[in-house]
């Protein structure tokens, strides 16, 4: 397996002519202010900036900068919007990054049979605002949805508060186009529920760009739920409320969604959107139910008599769909409103067994408290799915390198506890090195193997995911750029 490493000038220079033939002057970027932009994704700890950024406003496009890139032999990392959480599309090893964010078209719209094919730039909320009139909508609801694309939804298999009942994004992607690392466009599923053979979409959603470039994906829809319902139930420690996820789910009952914010989170979200939340409560647990409105308030009912079985002080109902939309606007903003406790932060993307979840949030105030850290708490808690929000300065070496050590020992003690280095925000460059808590040596070569049928130079998001032999020894930089 090879790859290109940084561009000499002269080589720079030949390969940003040739992409302008191909875009135009106006989709390559090259001067240092405006690939300053796209060092980083949410991921901020580590950064680096790309030698050429191009933006392609067609498939056809993507194949033909896909071309060039192949035959000068560099490498390449595809970003949608940048709002992902492990440094998945940054630059690296890689110094062209192809970005899909002009690829904005909604190509056929299919109501009948509740389908729509969405080009990779499309935001995951505008695929729901353009079928809610025939009473449908698009179910993955990533917290960032107003701005992440589905290109990088596919990527990272994008979950969300409501994937607890309904699925990650992998179970809503029928098929792909997918611009594969020599150029060569394929198109992977379809349109039909179920493709003979190997479930290649399934391989796709989730390989984080190491396959190439996804530019369209045929998405399944679902009706809108005939009702809702939103409780804010208030606990007054964060043992009670996650006892009570599991004793919900044991009952039987599936809420839509089911989350929890920490009181380090709550005050943040409460100065910042003044939704009512209760800044003194230990821990509030947002459920939300839907279904036929027959039968909704009696399972509301039954929810509430099983939160005050686990020790709850109070809950609220939403009173209407502004209220409902209050509520959710707090919590899907909830890392934005972080910035109010510190400089910066790192937010942590673990998965544990949900009768577990008071365990992993011990540990982590644990470590937290060893580390000098403040750490606040706001996940997908019917998932088991917990984000940590590590609140530092990344200014301060020191502090950043502690950071780092206190999120590898959360995520090992998630996979202690029966659980997983991840749940949506993928591998990325940031837990490479933990990728061999879960997958032996053999996994790994055969995780590679797979990755060799697509793209046999790795010339496709090269650096990611998997560990090297440094990676697996030394201590990762806090910050690098790359030469230009």
């Amino acid at each position: 397996m090879s790859i290109q490493g940084p561009l000499g000038a002269a080589a720079r220079a030949r390969l940003q002519r040739a992409l302008v033939a191909v875009v135009g002057a106006d989709g390559v970027l090259a001067d240092a202010a405006d690939l300053r932009v796209y060092e980083c994704d949410g991921y901020t700890i580590e950064r680096s900036v790309p030698a050429l950024v191009v933006l392609p406003r067609t498939t056809d496009e993507v194949a033909r900068v896909v071309r060039l890139a192949a035959e000068a032999e560099v490498a390449f990392v595809p970003r949608g919007a940048g709002t992902g959480l492990s440094g998945g599309c940054l630059p690296g090893e890689a110094p062209l990054m192809i970005c899909t964010s002009r690829m904005r078209r909604i190509r056929m719209l299919d109501v009948a049979n509740r389908r729509v094919v969405a080009e990779a730039g499309v935001v995951n909320a505008t695929v729901s605002r353009a079928v809610r009139d025939a009473g449908l909508y698009y179910v993955p609801d990533p917290s960032s949805q107003n701005a992440c694309t589905i290109g990088g939804n596919v990527a990272e298999n994008s979950g969300g508060p409501h994937t607890l009942k309904y699925g990650v994004t992998t179970n809503h992607v029928l098929g792909v186009e997918l611009v594969l690392a020599d150029g060569e466009v394929v198109e992977l599923g379809g349109v039909i529920e179920d493709t003979p053979g190997y479930d290649l979409t399934g391989v796709v959603c989730g390989s984080e760009g190491t396959f190439g470039i996804v530019t369209a994906a045929t998405l399944r829809l679902e009706p809108l739920p005939e009702a809702v319902t939103t409780l804010l139930a208030v606990f007054e420690t964060v043992a009670a409320a996650t006892a009570t996820v599991s004793r919900i789910i044991a009952a039987g009952i599936v809420p839509a969604a089911l989350e929890m914010m920490d009181r380090t989170i709550v005050e943040a979200i409460e100065a910042a959107y003044h939704a009512g939340f209760p800044t003194d409560a230990g821990a509030v647990l947002i459920i939300e139910l839907d279904g036929p409105a027959a039968g909704l308030p009696a399972l509301a009912a039954r929810v509430e008599e099983l939160c005050r079985v686990g020790g709850m002080r109070s809950v609220r109902t939403a009173a209407d769909e502004a209220e409902r939309a209050a509520i959710w606007k707090s919590r899907k903003r909830a890392f934005g409103a972080v910035g109010r406790l510190s400089p910066s932060y790192c937010t942590q993307d673990g998965v544990v067994p949900r009768t577990r979840l008071p365990e992993i949030l011990m540990r982590i105030e644990e470590i937290g408290a060893r580390y000098g850290l403040r750490i606040g708490n706001v996940f997908h808690a019917g998932d088991g799915n917990i984000h940590p929000v590590i609140l530092f300065d990344e200014r301060d070496r020191a502090e950043t390198a502690r950071v780092l050590s206190a999120g590898r020992e959360i995520l090992a003690a998630c996979v202690a506890l029966g659980g997983s280095i991840t749940g949506e925000h993928g591998i990325g460059v940031e837990k490479i090195r933990e990728l061999g808590l879960s997958f032996g040596p053999d996994d790994l070569a055969l995780m590679r193997r797979l990755r060799g049928v697509f793209d046999p130079a790795g010339r496709a998001n090269p650096g990611k995911i998997f560990p090297t032999a440094a990676g697996c020894t030394e201590q990762r930089a806090p910050r690098r750029q790359a030469a230009l």
